[in-house]
């Protein structure tokens, strides 16, 4: 009988608390896209973590929240789905700020999946003083009584996350590999870049911005006799006020942005890159099914 073990790990939370650089740290590679802004995470990144003793899948979701648009709610819905297929849910809270309203409407559903194992996760703990772990940790122990494991730690350190890894497989079923043992993640090349550029327009933008930001690839190739790779791309964005926000001064902003973009793709596509980014205005396509569709929403 096969001792190695197998299977789907999720962490849930607030937005912000740490879940996409959480699973790029298990991972070991860039799979998720990290930002400041909350809501960055627009889609279920599956991100694979190979251990000796079997293989962890850790689908990235992107945070429960209230939504205010036809896009909110779909992402609410990718939660759902996620949250039914996995078999541990990770809960996660951050160790600098006091579990709130949010944390334990967000722990109580957890009921709603009765098949998936719950683990609690008081994470950047790199941030936080001894009394404030010990604090966090009393009061998630306190929000469900079937928590499997409670563990503190730091996806910045890595401090614990190797506790953690082994935790989480030894709540898995058994079973072989789901992914050869080369692989990271199941996006492909394409969502990996949008994401990258999608994080690089992100980085510095107003409040309202982001959640109006999208980016489409037009294409990817490698350019004869050159070891150059060309990327055409579009990001998306809702308004002509904010298309002058991503634009900048005479171009300035978006060349920051395809600077920053360039860095993070070059090592994905193993080539020097040439990106050229086009801004778009797409109306209020966050509220209209056709775009959201067109999109990949």
């Amino acid at each position: 009988m096969s001792d190695t073990r197998s299977g789907f790990v999720t962490f849930v939370g607030r937005p912000n608390v740490g879940k996409s650089t959480l699973t790029n740290a298990l991972v070991g590679e860039k799979v998720a896209i990290t930002s400041d802004k909350p809501q960055t995470t627009r889609r279920a990144i599956r991100g694979i973590v190979n251990r000796p003793g079997g293989q962890l899948v850790v689908v990235d979701t992107p945070g429960i929240h209230r939504p205010r648009t036809l896009l909110g709610q779909r992402l609410n819905d990718l939660v759902e789905q996620v949250l039914g297929d996995v078999d541990v849910i990770a809960f996660c809270v951050p160790a600098t700020e006091k579990v709130g309203p949010g944390d334990r409407r967000i722990a109580d559903s957890l009921s709603g999946y009765p098949r998936a194992k719950k683990v609690a996760l008081v994470t950047k703990t790199d941030a936080a003083s001894r009394e404030q772990i010990t604090e966090r940790l009393i009061e998630v122990d306190a929000l469900r009584e079937d928590w499997a494991a409670v563990i503190p730690l730091s996806a910045v350190t890595r401090d614990q996350l190797d506790v953690l890894s082994d935790e989480l497989l030894s709540l898995m079923p058994e079973g072989p590999a789901l992914y050869p043992d080369d692989v990271v993640t199941d996006e492909s090349l394409e969502d990996r870049i949008a994401e990258i550029i999608r994080e690089a327009a992100l980085d510095g933008v107003r409040d309202e911005l982001p959640h109006s930001i999208a980016v489409t690839i037009e294409d990817v190739a490698p350019r004869e006799g050159t070891d150059l790779t060309d990327v055409f791309a579009n990001i998306v964005v809702e308004r002509d006020s904010q298309k002058a926000i991503i634009i900048g001064h005479k171009g300035s902003r978006l060349a920051g942005v395809g600077a920053r973009a360039r860095k993070g793709i070059e090592p994905l596509v193993g080539s020097r890159v040439y990106l050229s980014l086009h801004v778009r205005v797409a109306k209020e396509w966050q509220r209209d099914p056709k775009q959201l569709g067109r999109l990949g929403f």
